[in-house]
C-alpha cells in the first residue's frame, strides 16, 4: 500500500515521497487548457485547497516529470514554463492593519526573491504590482496563485478593526485587476466570499468556481475515487473492526461523505478526515481537532438559528459584505452545512440544507454547546459523561440536575426573551448526547423537542422556556408524542421540563411513565 499523509500539502513532496495521490489532474487540465483564465474557488478548511495550488504551481513551472502516470500526462498540455507568484496568506500576521501591511510586504518580497527580482517599492500593493510587471517583462505572462485569500479578514469579522483590514486587502487585491494584461492564469482560494475586498467588486472578470458543476468534485473524493484508490485501506479497516467491506463503506459514507458543491453533482468526502480514519484504523471526529472559527460562533450567538429544516435560495450563496454578515452562507462555506437537495418553484430554485455527515454534526453541536453555555471543554466532557450514565440508567432526576450545569454560566445579558439561545443549548447538548445514545427529533404530530433512546428506555422530552412542567407534560400527552414508540418493546417515559425566568435555569420537571 502506498503510504498516506495528512501533513504534506506540497505536490512535489507528495510525489517524491511516494504518497498516495488521488489523481485530480484531468479536472485541473480543464482549468488551464485555455489561453488564460482568472478564477476563484471557495471550499471548507482541510479540503485540499493548498494541494491544488501547489499542483498548479508544479504544472506552470513545467515540472512534467512529476506527472508521469497521471491523467494530464496523456493530454495535449504544452508544459510551457511560466513565472509563478505564489502567496499563502494562511499564517500572515493580521493582528492589526499595520502588521498585515508588513506581512503582505514580506510575502511579496519572498516571492520576488524566489523569482530573482529586486523590488524598489516598499508598500505591499505597489510592490505586488511591480513584481507582476517586472516578471512579465523578463519572463512573459505571469501566474498568480493566492491561497487563503480571506484568512487575514476572518479573525476581525464583527469587530471595528475589520474595516481597516478590509481596506488593505482591497488595495492589495486590486493589483490583480490592474495587471490583467500581464497574466496567464490566476487562482484565489479561501473559505468565504466577500464582495468588498475588491476580489468580487472590482474583479468582474474573475470566474467563481465555487458552485459550478464542472468543479464540484475537483476537491474532496467521490465514492468511486474512494473505492478505486483506498481499497486496501478499506479492507484493513474492516479487518480491524471485524466488519464486512460493505458495512465499512456504509460507515465511511455516514461519517465523512456528504458535501455537495452543486445541487446536481455527486457528494464528496472530506479528504483529510477520511485518510486519518484509514491511518488510525478508527472512526473518530477528526474535524473537531482543528476547532470551529471563532467569528462563526460569535455570529451565531448574536443570531441563533434553528438548525432543523433549513432552506436557502441561490442568492444566499452569492457574495456578501463583511459588515453585513449572514449566517447561512457562512455555515455552507465553512463546511457545517451543505446542499441536501433542490426544488424549483416558479423559476426560483430552493435548496434544503443540512449537515454533510456525522462528523460535522458532532463537531458543530459540541462547539455550540460549549460556547453557548460558556463552559470549559473539559467541564463539558465530564458533565456529558454524567448525562449519558444517568440517562442510560434511567435516573432522569439526576440527569436533569447535571443538565443545569449548561445553563448556570450563561451570561446575565442573555434573558428568556432570547428563547432561541436557550433552545440552542438544549438541542445541541442532546445532539451531542445522541452520539452516544441516539437522540431523535421528530415532527410527525408537532415538534417533539427531543426523543432519547437507550438500549433499555425511551425518553420523550418537552421543554418550556415560558410555561410550567405541567404545561410541557400536557403537550406530550395531548399531541400523542408517545404513540409512535409504544411498540418498540421498551418503557416510554414522558418528561416535561420548565425554565424559571428569574433563575434562568431549569427549575422544575415532571416525569410520567406510559
Amino acid at each position: 500500500m502506498k503510504p498516506l499523509t495528512t501533513s504534506v500539502y506540497t505536490f512535489c513532496d507528495l510525489i517524491d515521497g511516494g504518497y498516495l495521490y488521488v489523481d485530480k489532474t484531468a479536472g485541473i487540465y480543464e482549468l488551464i487548457r485555455g489561453y488564460k483564465g482568472q478564477y476563484f474557488l471557495s471550499r471548507p478548511r482541510r479540503f485540499g485547497k493548498s494541494l491544488l495550488i501547489s499542483t498548479l504551481k508544479s504544472i506552470f513551472l513545467g515540472h512534467r516529470e512529476l506527472f508521469d502516470g497521471l491523467a494530464i500526462a496523456g493530454m495535449d498540455y504544452d508544459w510551457q514554463k511560466y513565472p509563478v507568484i505564489h502567496l499563502d496568506l494562511g499564517d500572515v500576521d493580521a493582528g492589526s492593519a499595520e502588521k498585515l501591511s508588513k506581512s503582505l510586504m514580506t510575502r511579496i518580497a519572498e516571492s520576488a526573491a524566489d523569482n530573482g527580482i529586486d523590488l524598489k517599492e516598499t508598500i505591499a500593493s505597489a510592490a505586488f504590482r511591480e513584481l507582476v510587471v517586472q516578471l512579465s517583462l523578463r519572463d512573459g505572462k505571469v501566474v498568480i496563485l493566492v491561497d487563503e485569500y480571506d484568512k487575514p479578514l476572518l479573525g476581525h469579522l464583527g469587530s471595528e478593526s475589520a474595516t481597516e483590514i478590509q481596506g488593505i486587502l482591497k488595495s492589495f487585491y486590486s493589483v490583480i485587476k490592474t495587471t490583467e494584461a500581464q497574466q496567464r492564469f490566476v487562482l484565489l482560494t479561501g473559505v468565504s466570499k466577500f464582495s468588498k475586498v475588491s476580489v468580487f467588486s472590482d474583479l468582474n472578470n474573475l470566474t467563481d468556481l465555487t458552485m459550478q458543476r464542472s468543479t464540484a468534485t475537483l476537491l474532496g473524493y467521490t465514492q468511486d475515487e474512494v473505492e478505486n484508490n483506498f481499497g486496501e485501506y478499506i479492507d484493513a479497516l474492516a479487518d480491524e473492526l471485524g466488519k464486512s467491506r460493505d458495512d465499512m463503506l456504509e460507515e465511511l459514507r455516514v461519517w465523512y461523505n456528504g458535501y455537495r458543491f452543486h445541487y446536481q453533482s455527486e457528494t464528496v468526502y472530506n479528504p483529510v478526515s477520511l485518510m486519518k480514519c484509514f491511518a488510525n484504523l478508527e472512526f473518530k471526529n477528526y474535524w473537531f481537532e482543528t476547532g470551529t472559527p471563532s467569528f462563526l460562533i460569535r455570529l451565531l450567538k448574536d443570531m441563533p438559528i434553528d438548525m432543523e429544516n433549513l432552506t436557502a435560495d441561490e442568492s444566499d450563496f452569492s457574495t456578501y459584505e463583511p459588515e453585513n454578515l449572514s449566517v447561512l452562507p457562512l455555515l455552507v462555506q465553512t463546511g457545517y452545512l451543505t446542499i441536501k437537495h433542490a426544488e424549483e418553484f416558479n423559476d426560483v430554485r430552493l435548496f434544503t440544507l443540512g449537515y454533510p455527515n456525522r462528523e460535522i454534526e458532532q463537531s458543530f453541536n459540541r462547539w455550540l454547546a460549549v460556547d453557548f453555555a460558556n463552559i470549559q471543554p473539559h467541564e463539558f466532557s465530564g458533565t456529558l459523561l454524567k448525562l449519558i450514565r444517568t440517562l442510560t440508567a434511567g435516573r432522569v432526576d439526576e440527569m436533569l440536575e447535571h443538565m443545569k450545569v449548561f445553563f448556570a454560566q450563561v451570561p446575565n445579558t442573555i434573558t428568556l426573551k432570547n428563547e432561541k439561545y436557550y433552545q440552542t443549548i438544549f438541542f445541541t447538548v442532546f445532539k451531542v448526547l445522541g452520539a452516544a445514545i441516539n437522540v431523535e427529533v421528530s415532527t410527525n404530530t408537532g415538534r417533539i423537542d427531543a426523543v432519547v433512546k437507550s438500549e433499555q428506555n425511551i425518553f420523550i422530552f418537552e421543554f418550556k422556556l415560558r410555561g410550567s412542567a405541567e404545561d410541557a407534560l400536557r403537550q406530550i400527552r395531548e399531541k400523542g408524542y408517545a404513540d409512535g414508540y409504544r411498540d418498540e418493546g421498551r418503557p416510554v417515559t414522558l418528561i416535561g421540563v420548565a425554565f424559571g425566568e428569574e433563575e434562568r435555569n431549569i427549575t422544575d420537571w415532571l416525569i410520567e411513565s406510559v
